[in-house]
């Protein structure tokens, strides 16, 4: 559903009072709303929380992709690493998506003919993706979406000042960092190369790569791409009911 359309069929499903029911909401409406579980089970915790749920709220697909870029540097798994990014420079996030993520209401980011040989950017300030990023990382983060003209599929090129701990002094460090925390996720794929959008539409993962540093600076930048109507949408609806219900977590997915 739109956003906007949620609450009033939850609280019909609610009042068939079904005690096997999940309602996981797609939409925007639930994601800050404390009394329904945020549903990205790659999160520290993400999936002892969903356990049993039956309230879901579906991660945004932009917003996805760029936790799923930067909860490596933040010291969410102690056991990986401590919090390894300056707080006082918030993360930037560069996003490209296909006309897809635009939404159905005609705009100038889904008009072909606007996009044909281009690239439109939009809501660069105070996307829902930006507060959404923020909230459930804990640390705020700069956003800036764009579309362009292909139909699905997202690139994140993700921008972090490191902290000056001496913790990460390479880019090869950076990634056998990511290749730890993400070892025993069948859905998120750590690589040395940059990720393409072409290579990973129609595909269930995360793809997540291409780390540089700037040894001058500080600066470490990460590449992720992702399906923004699978792993952004979909997948990970299918995912999270199947930790709700404590089955296989992916079952009806095709990992491949």
């Amino acid at each position: 559903l739109p956003n906007g359309y949620c609450e009033d069929y939850a609280t019909a499903l609610d009042a068939l009072r079904r005690k096997d029911k999940i309602i996981i909401d797609l939409s925007a409406d639930q994601r800050f709303n404390a009394e329904w579980t945020y549903g990205l089970p790659e999160a520290p915790g993400g999936r002892t929380r969903l356990q049993g749920a039956t309230h879901i709220a579906n991660p945004g697909c932009y917003a996805t992709g760029a936790q799923v870029g930067l909860m490596p540097l933040l010291g969410g798994k102690p056991e990986v690493s401590g919090k390894l990014i300056d707080e006082s420079v918030p993360p930037h996030v560069f996003g490209i998506s296909g006309y897809s993520g635009a939404g159905t209401n005609p705009s100038a980011a889904n008009d072909l003919n606007k996009l044909q040989d281009n690239i439109i950017a939009y809501k660069s300030v105070k996307h829902i993706h930006e507060k959404e990023v923020s909230h459930q990382l804990g640390t705020p983060i700069r956003f800036m979406p764009h579309v362009a003209p292909y139909f699905q599929g997202i690139h994140l090129t993700l921008s972090a000042q490191l902290a000056d701990n001496g913790l990460i002094t390479s880019a090869k460090q950076a990634e056998e960092l990511y290749h730890e925390f993400f070892a025993n996720e069948a859905l998120v794929k750590v690589k040395s190369d940059i990720p393409f959008v072409k290579d990973n539409s129609y595909h269930p993962h995360v793809a997540v790569g291409g780390f540089q540093l700037d040894p001058d600076t500080g600066r470490l930048v990460v590449i992720a791409t992702i399906d923004n109507l699978l792993k952004g949408a979909a997948t990970q609806a299918v995912q999270n009911i199947n930790v709700a219900l404590g089955i296989d977590e992916y079952s009806g997915i095709d990992l491949e």
